[in-house]
């Protein structure tokens, strides 16, 4: 049980590290675990850094070099993060989003092979403090009231997310399929004619390197854009006033987590009634 105890929090550390998450690191002295004023100051500057309203969860690690006893270094490292887990506490950090507080004791090492002795056991020393932020999708879809198609009664901030009018890949242009979808759009958007929207392109399957996608008619990477525009001309065209929309693209910054073919969207965001 102790070793798939082990393994686990091994892989549920290992899965956060391998993310770009913001990661901080403080070092003991041998044998304390009250942190020097250079590493006290080193937490209060990783803290003042972050937007503390956008930590979601927060895990802290604490270690000790590999001497001493399993049973003593296992209560350092406990000691270690409840007194860095005090600070974070003091200075905003809520307690509900310290999920994980773990001391796992001495990192082993062979001291044949280790190149400077002294300084990697000074490294071993330390609490890995691991922020998990809010994504910004979860900014995102929590502050608006969501919709899957246009009702009668709109409040400004709706947002309406039409799963239905898809795009192929690469393609700004609304499927057939779509095209029936937005026929019905245009029907109750006739039938509400003070509402006025934005309509939001997305894209999905891009690096984390680019905000938008290549349009491959175009070859430009404007391809949420073209999506929006092509979506505000096909609404134009069947009637519905060009004064009572605008469109933009937001390109991979909003994914919904239900595969890439929902994230090849368009959505409507009231802005008016």
């Amino acid at each position: 049980m102790k070793i798939y105890f082990k393994i686990a929090a091994f892989l549920f550390v290992s899965s956060l590290y391998a993310q770009d998450l913001p990661v901080q690191k403080v070092y003991f002295e041998f044998d304390r675990y009250v942190l020097i004023k250079k590493e006290q100051n080193t937490i209060l500057d990783f803290i003042r850094k972050l937007d503390t309203s956008k930590i979601k969860t927060v895990a802290i690690y604490g270690y000790c070099d590999d001497r001493g006893t399993d049973g003593y270094n296992f209560k350092l490292s406990d000691n270690r993060v409840n007194y860095v887990q005090k600070i974070l506490l003091s200075h905003g950090i809520k307690s509900k989003k310290i999920i994980v507080t773990e001391g796992r004791g001495s990192i082993d090492l062979n001291k044949d092979t280790v190149a400077n002795l002294h300084e990697t056991r000074a490294r071993n020393r330390r609490v890995d403090i691991v922020m998990v932020q809010k994504s910004i999708s979860e900014d995102y879809f929590k502050n608006h009231r969501k919709f899957q198609s246009v009702q009668n009664q709109h409040k400004v901030g709706d947002l309406i997310i039409l799963e239905n009018i898809l795009f192929e890949m690469g393609s700004s242009d609304p499927t057939l399929e779509s095209r029936q979808q937005l026929d019905k759009v245009v029907a109750a958007l006739q039938k509400n004619k003070t509402v006025q929207f934005e309509i939001r392109g997305h894209v999905c399957c891009t690096s984390k390197i680019y905000v938008d996608a290549v349009d491959r008619d175009s070859q430009e990477r404007i391809l949420s854009i073209n999506r929006a525009r092509n979506v505000y001309k096909y609404l134009k065209s069947k009637g519905i006033n060009p004064y009572r929309m605008t469109y933009k693209g937001y390109g991979n910054q909003f994914p919904l987590y239900k595969g890439d073919r929902l994230d090849r969207r368009v959505e409507f965001l009231i802005v008016k009634i």
